[in-house]
């Protein structure tokens, strides 16, 4: 689901060069919805994201969609650019962690639920199912190398009988951080060995259920 800067800039040629280091390259709003059982058991995430004006018309670019260029596809472009985020390969976690108690919760495989566009940018929809209980776990939305940048959108909703506390990021300390590292990298290698900063730019939704 990224997109190298070399195909950036053979699509779009005027696009001025990027700055050795600089992150993120994609930008997208995410919403999430929480799904738990009614005895407080995690089943799952339903995730939505929503693509940067740039980054969508890449995209829709890419694949020869809309030569109106109105930012609209039709039923059949739709079909031909859904599910393209979601071939996902070997050892990439789907850009969404959840946690208990310091240790990993596994999420299932994504199941795609639709792609829109609307004013240009494209949303896609996925599902990814879970198992084990909810109270106490702590959700973030990031990527390790912040390449990309997800942003939440809209207030987390939950289903089920939990309530959520949502911790905004500190970014001035992930600011600092990232200054932090790349000082103590050479700047000829400070694009190919950017620190995986992406979890201090993430906000925290941490689920309290009825017990």
């Amino acid at each position: 689901m990224r997109i190298s800067i070399a195909l950036l800039l053979a699509i779009c040629p005027f696009v001025p060069t990027l700055p050795v280091g600089a992150h993120p390259h994609v930008f997208v709003d995410t919403t999430l919805h929480l799904k738990i059982s009614a005895e407080g058991q995690f089943e799952g995430i339903e995730i939505s994201w929503t693509y940067d004006d740039f980054y969508s018309l890449l995209l829709i670019a890419d694949e020869g969609l809309d030569p109106e260029g109105d930012g609209r596809l039709s039923d059949a472009e739709l079909a031909r650019l859904d599910g393209f985020d979601m071939q996902w390969i070997d050892g990439f976690q789907g850009d969404t962690f959840a946690t208990l108690n310091g240790s990993a919760v596994t999420l299932g495989a994504p199941q795609p639920l639709g792609t829109s566009v609307e004013n240009g940018r494209i949303t896609t929809r996925h599902f990814r199912s879970a198992r084990g209980p909810a109270d106490g776990l702590v959700i973030k939305a990031f990527d390790p190398t912040f390449y990309t940048a997800y942003s939440l959108v809209g207030p987390v909703t939950v289903e089920g009988p939990c309530n959520i506390n949502l911790e905004p990021a500190d970014l001035d300390a992930a600011y600092t951080l990232v200054e932090e590292l790349l000082y103590a990298i050479p700047a000829a290698q400070a694009e190919a060995e950017y620190p995986e900063v992406g979890e201090a730019f993430a906000d925290s939704v941490t689920l309290a259920c009825a017990r």
